[in-house]
């Protein structure tokens, strides 16, 4: 495998001495990061049994919250997970957990929940013999700044985007081994990110966020029917809509792709990251495009409640 930097991923980011020493949420106490185990018999560890859920702490808020915490009780509903919790109650223990490490700003969530330990590491959850287990890590997490200006080299990977009677991508569970594998290929080719086809042959998704491109004034981006259920995706279909131009929300092939003005990609951690280039070709002129740019702008806003470059 490929040994290039990982900052230079949608995934990226600076090392941080202040998450040296946080607390994380275990199961309603307060633990060392280093202390913070589960046993081997956990049932996310077994077989990847559960959901999370990506939040940003921004200005003091948590961004998107309720929208975080009712996908995360939608997807445990589905694999009839009790959380144990009520989602008011999961929003609490979010807030207590940045506020005993006195966090304000800067700051990525992982919330992670399965379904708790097992008598013996079967698939069968009727072998659970206890709780859910209930995870929440915060830590300074800030996008790599210089994938602004570089963007992110995707390949095409051969793994394709299930549909939702093989693997239903609106369900944000703990097994992602396929997205592993194609992102594998795409570092081991050089790339940051791997682009992935549905079923038909048409652009989906990537292997952590979803894809955008432009062509001419329009913005374009697939059906939904085989990628995830992004909320930074919805929210930028909704502000572009709203404040620049026309989405489309369609069918389209790698080779409508090549020709385009412009891509990026969308995601919880990263927001608006421009790409540059697509299996080797040279996407648009600058770094980030100004529909890009423009787009990224609306959504900072968005965040934090200030035009970008305000003080």
């Amino acid at each position: 495998m490929s040994t290039q930097d990982v900052h230079h991923s949608s995934q990226g980011f600076a090392d941080d001495p202040r998450n040296n020493n946080l607390l994380v949420f275990l199961n309603g106490d307060f633990i060392k990061k280093e202390s913070a185990t589960v046993s081997i018999f956990d049932s996310g560890f077994v077989l990847g049994d559960g959901v999370w859920e990506g939040i940003r702490l921004v200005n003091g808020q948590l961004f998107a919250v309720e929208e975080h915490v009712d996908r995360l009780f939608q997807g445990a509903n589905a694999i009839q997970l009790d959380i144990g919790l009520s989602k008011e109650g999961m929003i609490q223990a979010l807030r207590d957990t940045v506020a005993i490490n006195k966090m304000t700003d800067g700051v990525h969530i992982r919330l992670m929940v399965t379904r708790g330990e097992k008598k013996s590491p079967t698939q069968d959850p009727r072998f659970v013999i206890g709780k859910p287990t209930i995870a929440i890590v915060a830590e300074y997490k800030m996008p790599n700044p210089a994938l602004q200006e570089s963007g992110l080299k995707l390949l095409t990977s051969t793994i394709r985007c299930s549909g939702p009677d093989v693997f239903d991508l609106r369900l944000n569970s703990h097994s992602r081994l396929n997205f592993i594998q194609a992102l594998l290929q795409a570092i081991n080719a050089g790339c940051d990110e791997a682009l992935m086809l549905d079923m038909h042959g048409f652009v989906a998704s990537c292997n952590s966020t979803n894809f955008f491109m432009v062509r001419g004034e329009e913005l374009w981006t697939s059906t939904g029917r085989f990628n995830f259920k992004g909320i930074t995706r919805s929210k930028i279909i909704k502000l572009f809509e709203d404040h620049i131009g026309t989405v489309q929300q369609t069918d389209f092939t790698l080779a409508e792709l090549y020709s385009a003005d412009e891509a990026f990609v969308t995601g919880t951690f990263g927001g608006v990251t421009p790409v540059s280039q697509v299996d080797g070709r040279k996407i648009g002129d600058e770094m980030p495009g100004p529909l890009t740019k423009r787009i990224r702008d609306l959504y900072l806003q968005s965040m934090t409640g200030r035009k970008v470059g305000d003080d």
